[in-house]
């Protein structure tokens, strides 16, 4: 059975006071595998960056609801920046190469609300 919204969190919702989110913060890690050949986030340790961001999460005891949650991706359409994750709700887009930028987006943002700049991807940088 699920829980219903009372109608009280709803008149706030109404009156432009969002409803608290189930988790703080969402990470979302692009896997995606192209078979044809063309770049990809899986050609580029993705699942090594999401398999440690999940790791350093819940080390840190940041696992959970109200929390961060770790999630896997599609495609995110940001191939040209692979590996590519982004993190909600401030959609901010990240690019990393090794355990050391896992490490410090989790410590940084995940943890501390601090965005890394120095991992941005532009935002001209699509596909």
């Amino acid at each position: 059975m699920t829980e219903k919204i009372s109608d009280d969190e709803l008149m706030a919702s109404n009156a432009g006071a969002p409803l608290k989110s189930y988790y703080e913060r969402h990470i979302f890690f692009c896997l995606n595998e192209r078979k044809n050949g063309e770049e990809c986030c899986a050609q580029h340790r993705a699942q090594e960056g999401f398999d440690r961001c999940k790791m350093q999460i819940k080390a840190a005891g940041l696992a959970g609801p109200g929390q961060v949650r770790v999630n896997k991706a599609g495609c995110l359409d940001r191939c040209a920046a692979g590996p590519v994750a982004v993190v909600y709700p401030e959609a901010v887009w990240y690019t990393y190469v090794d355990d050391h930028d896992i490490d410090e987006i989790v410590e940084s943002h995940l943890k501390n609300g601090k965005v890394v700049a120095r991992l941005l991807i532009p935002a001209s940088l699509g596909r």
